[in-house]
């Protein structure tokens, strides 16, 4: 009897290998990454998971066994190998890159709920800009408010919607096959040889290895419960290696399965939004059910984006504020409610997206705005997962220091060399990815979307930066701002936003100008605002 006990405090590897494919990669990133490079992200899928996802992974398990004593999360790393500051630093960064994403989990929320009711892309040709902002900040706000309430239950809801659209894709993958086999083998990719899955690897191509590494990154959210393996050493290699087959399968099938009702040399503007609806709707009328399949697809796509929502906006939230540093944080920004919640981290989630939505909104239609957002994550999110490979290499410049039970690769000098050339890699993907994607090379569009996206990684990460030196007024005054210097900022706030509506009657070739000429007037402004002593009310 005891040792049945025993053995349920342990976590076997299938079980932890599970865990970490819902954190790794879903149908709509295959989807994203088959647009941007057609049949020959094949390729891209078999190199990415050989050169990166297998030794990212076992980096993560052996910096998890190091920090399990402070929760193996991304930022106790840091703390641990590069102290307090940097610690924060990155919690910051890891929290910034996730704007993006609950943004663009909104955006997927409106899209869904789109499809779902109306069975087509057709609604969108009516939305505007400005209604699908509106609507994806909408979302935003009940989420908010929601959550509280059906915490508990939006958390079962997504685990019940990230089931379901594990199975979704994997019956995308089985009867597509299935279809190839009753055609005698026809695909809408025409020719299909060798060369049709082999990579150019020109500036293009490496410009979206950044979103192949948002893809598969993630896999750091497993890292705790590396300890709770019962022989870490050889049941966590057995969870990597069965994660990498589970990828390969999911990638590169997947990918196969959609140049069968893709033209791979020919792909529609909006698959990154629409594409997955396209796929089902297709599947569905070579079987002879209509559009069953794609109802189901578009309700569980509602119900795991709508949940992951709910959660995503608590949790990045609470993350931010609990693990950042008391010395680093303004105290406003952990002020919390009766019921313990960060209500001005709430507000400052809201500003901030708001922003990121309203650099969006001139771009000239609805698909753009989509794809932007999406494309802004394959920036950001590949920034962030540097920390982790250099973290693993100051691990290993002192493994001494850093005793862990499971080791990946014994010789620390290759280790070390393993842990830089993947940083580079994601390193170079990051800065490569800022180049916009989806529209016309050096076209107006694309010069507006190269001015939106530095200036929305500046405002991400470098308030990360400033926030600091807000806590030292706070310590130095007792606030960090009077009621004038809060009135000040406000009203500059305010006048950044009409001044952007105002932008909506420029060409787009000059907006990007503007916007650019107004970010760098707005941080001078505050820096002035900031150069002056609060005055402090007597009681």
């Amino acid at each position: 009897m005891d040792n049945l006990q025993t053995q349920k405090k342990y976590l076997t590897w299938p079980i932890l290998t599970l865990m970490a494919f819902v954190t790794v990669i879903g149908f709509d990133d295959i989807m994203y990454n088959f647009q941007n490079q057609g049949m020959t992200v094949i390729t891209s899928w078999i190199l990415m998971l050989f050169l990166y996802v297998i030794p990212y992974s076992l980096m993560v398990g052996q910096l998890g066994g190091i920090f399990n004593k402070e929760g193996g999360g991304l930022s106790s790393w840091i703390r641990g190998t590069n102290g307090e500051f940097l610690g924060y630093f990155t919690a910051w960064t890891y929290w910034a890159a996730s704007i993006p994403y609950v943004v663009d989990s909104a955006n997927s929320v409106v899209v869904g709920f789109g499809w779902a009711f109306t069975g087509s892309g057709k609604f969108q040709n009516t939305m505007s800009n400005a209604a699908f902002t509106f609507w994806t900040f909408v979302t935003f706000i009940v989420f908010i408010f929601v959550q509280r309430r059906l915490k508990n239950s939006m958390e079962i809801l997504s685990t019940i919607g990230g089931g379901m659209m594990f199975l979704m894709t994997i019956l995308f993958v089985l009867l597509a096959f299935v279809g190839l086999a009753k055609t005698g083998g026809h695909m809408a990719t025409q020719p299909m040889t060798w060369h049709t899955i082999i990579p150019k690897f020109d500036l293009k191509y490496w410009s979206t290895v950044g979103m192949l590494i948002y893809a598969v990154n993630g896999c750091e959210l497993i890292a705790p419960y590396v300890t709770q393996m019962k022989t870490p050493k050889r049941e966590f290699p057995k969870a990597m290696i069965a994660l990498a087959v589970m990828t390969a399968f999911l990638t590169i099938f997947g990918s196969f399965a959609l140049g069968i009702y893709f033209d791979a040399y020919n792909l529609p503007n909006d698959l990154k939004m629409n594409g997955s609806y396209y796929a089902f709707a297709a599947l569905g009328k070579q079987f002879g059910v209509g559009n069953l399949f794609m109802y189901i697809y578009a309700w569980t796509s509602v119900l795991y984006m709508c949940a992951l929502l709910a959660v995503l906006l608590d949790a990045m939230t609470r993350m931010l504020i609990s693990d950042t540093g008391d010395h680093y944080m303004p105290k406003f920004l952990q002020k919390t409610n009766k019921d313990g919640l960060p209500i001005n981290g709430y507000i400052l989630t809201c500003g901030l997206s708001a922003f990121i939505m309203l650099l969006g909104i001139f771009l000239p239609e609805m698909n753009d705005i989509f794809n932007w957002l999406l494309n802004l994550n394959g920036i950001i999110s590949p920034g962030v997962t540097c920390w982790i490979f250099y973290a693993f290499m100051r691990v290993r410049k002192n493994s001494a220091k850093y005793p862990s039970e499971y080791i990946f690769i014994k010789n620390d000098r290759l280790a070390y060399f393993a842990g830089l050339g993947l940083l580079v890699v994601t390193a170079l993907a990051t800065i490569l990815g800022i180049s916009p994607q989806d529209v016309k090379l050096f076209s107006n569009t694309w010069w507006y979307e190269l001015v939106i996206n530095i200036v929305s990684i500046t405002v991400l990460i470098g308030l990360g930066a400033i926030l600091p030196s807000v806590r030292k007024r706070e310590e130095k005054y007792g606030i960090a701002f009077d009621k004038t210097q809060w009135y000040l900022i406000f009203a500059l706030l305010i006048l950044s936003i009409i001044f952007n509506v105002w932008l909506g009657g420029t060409k787009i070739a000059l907006r990007g100008l503007y916007i650019l000429i107004e970010s760098i007037i707005a941080i001078l402004v505050i820096w002035l605002i900031a150069k002056q002593t609060p005055k402090i009310s007597e009681k």
